[in-house]
């Protein structure tokens, strides 16, 4: 197997974040809008096997092909209508997706393929309100371009969404009302995470 190439941007940034909220022995895991399968190969060496979907089709030949495509199962569809066995995953994962797609039934939909215990790990893009977010904004130029003066920017070949439809307020606000107790956090380089359990009971 091929070692990955050193790659780095603001959304590979917080895949050691997603993977540690990852729960111990996970058996199954979805990678939602998997792009040319970075993460899905990451999380690989966490779970027993992970399905990965994209609608974008180069970007599914290009994770394909990859040395490391063993043990994940790569499709080309929309996750939304995709034919997924409800509460099968023990974890579902998605990074700078939900911007995608209309955001209270993309939870929801990863909320039912969870199975009790399971996790849902997203981070994702919102819109910055000036001039209430202008301290962040400053914040995040400079923590990137402190960042790109010691690591390779990466640009992925993937179809881009610009500006995201939600504002930061309104993604925790959407994701409070799906996913009650989820844990909203912003981080510094223009994203915010979602960390939620599915109940046991």
């Amino acid at each position: 197997m091929t070692a990955e190439p050193e790659r780095w941007n603001h959304n590979i940034h917080y895949h050691p974040m997603i993977l540690r909220a990852v729960p111990d022995g996970c058996d199954r895991a979805l990678d939602v809008g998997c792009g040319e399968g970075l993460l899905s190969r990451e999380l690989r060496r966490t779970a027993r096997h992970v399905s990965a979907i994209d609608l974008d089709g180069p970007s599914i030949e290009l994770a394909r092909r990859h040395d490391g495509a063993s043990g994940i199962d790569y499709l080309l569809g929309d996750f939304l209508t995709h034919p997924f066995e409800p509460a099968s995953f023990d974890a579902v994962v998605s990074v700078a997706t939900l911007h995608h797609m209309d955001a209270a039934v993309a939870l929801d939909r990863m909320r039912g393929l969870l199975r009790p215990g399971g996790r849902l790990v997203v981070v994702g893009l919102a819109r910055s309100r000036l001039p209430a977010d202008l301290p962040y904004e400053v914040a995040a130029l400079i923590g990137s371009r402190l960042y790109r003066r010691t690591r390779t920017y990466w640009e992925h070949s993937a179809p881009t969404v610009w500006p995201p439809p939600e504002s930061y307020a309104g993604m925790r606000r959407v994701a409070e009302e799906v996913l009650a107790g989820v844990r909203y956090r912003r981080h510094l380089l223009w994203r915010y995470s979602l960390i939620w359990t599915r109940p046991a009971s």
